[in-house]
């Protein structure tokens, strides 16, 4: 099974910069699509952003010209810049891979969806 791990979560004051990287791990061949979900308190998890194999890419409207989506098909590794960050950012943020084809001893594999386990982002004074 392919794993995903996120870094870069922390404390950030209001107005500034996180850099979010989700490695996927395992004997991978292609994702289709990787993204950026994230769930606040007391609410649903939403979209961030996805990136499809292609460099297409998708983002909430509430992050748009803020936050931007890129991914190094290569290192399976998608990453989510996060500029001009506020308190209504504040969350708890998932890598989200779909479409994913890899090796599991010699056998060819294909998972829907995997998730990673999240990793905090706080935007606080």
């Amino acid at each position: 099974q392919v794993q995903l791990v996120e870094s870069g979560g922390g404390l950030v004051q209001p107005g500034g910069s996180l850099r979010l990287s989700c490695a996927a791990s395992g004997s991978i061949v292609s994702i289709n699509v990787m993204g950026w979900y994230r769930q606040a308190p007391g609410k649903q998890r939403e979209l961030v952003a996805t990136i499809t194999s292609g460099g297409s890419t998708n983002y909430s409207d509430s992050v748009k010209g803020r936050f931007t989506i890129s991914r190094d098909n290569a290192k399976n590794t998608v990453y989510l810049q996060m500029n001009s960050l506020g308190p209504e950012d504040t969350a708890v943020y998932y890598c989200n891979a779909e479409g994913i084809r890899y090796y599991r001893g010699s056998l060819l594999r294909y998972d829907v969806r995997s998730w990673g386990q999240g990793t905090q982002v706080t935007v606080s004074s």
